[in-house]
């Protein structure tokens, strides 16, 4: 089996200085083991160095060889369809933003649990809490409650109570000689 050849158009200088620049982890890792390759590590050793495996580095010199540095960040994935369409997310964003109702849902702030069940009642998609989660966070949502407020609470009552007559504390200067 033949040694794979890298590509000397870069120096390893040269790649050292683009990965300590380069924004993306992965791609400047990359960018490291190619570059202690080059410098006449042995590709194990380069790998382990760069945290990968020394198949992993095979393939980044193979993508070096063809594009250049350029071609060493991750490529998209197409990953799982989302199960809401867009129509749905956004209706299902602004149900949780109205909040809920209690004497209709039975519950003063929204749970995962209570979403879930909704989710599948309205739409007929089961989520886990765990996926629900996932998708209120790409919703740009927060899981985050806000303080809870009686039903019957007066705010104009609480107000006025917050309001009241401020109290001097004594100070140093405050203080008789």
């Amino acid at each position: 089996m033949a040694a794979l050849r890298i590509r000397q158009d870069y120096s390893p200088s040269d790649l050292r200085q683009r990965a300590a620049r380069e924004r993306d982890t992965r791609a400047s890792l990359r960018l490291l083991a190619i570059a202690n390759a080059l410098e006449g590590m042995t590709r194990t050793e380069a790998a382990r160095l760069a945290g990968m495996e020394r198949q992993a580095l095979h393939d980044a010199i193979q993508r070096f060889n063809v594009e250049g540095p350029d071609d060493l960040h991750d490529r998209p994935r197409s990953g799982r369809p989302e199960q809401l369409n867009p129509g749905q997310q956004a209706a299902l964003k602004a149900h949780i933003l109205h909040g809920p109702e209690p004497e209709r849902d039975g519950v003063s702030a929204w749970r995962l649990v209570d979403l879930c069940e909704h989710v599948e009642r309205t739409y007929g998609v089961h989520y886990s809490e765990w996926g629900l989660s996932c998708l209120l966070k790409r919703l740009n949502l927060s899981r985050q409650k806000t303080r809870p407020s009686h039903p019957k609470g007066n705010p104009a009552a609480q107000a006025a109570f917050k309001k009241g007559t401020p109290v001097k504390a004594a100070g140093p200067r405050d203080r008789a000689p």
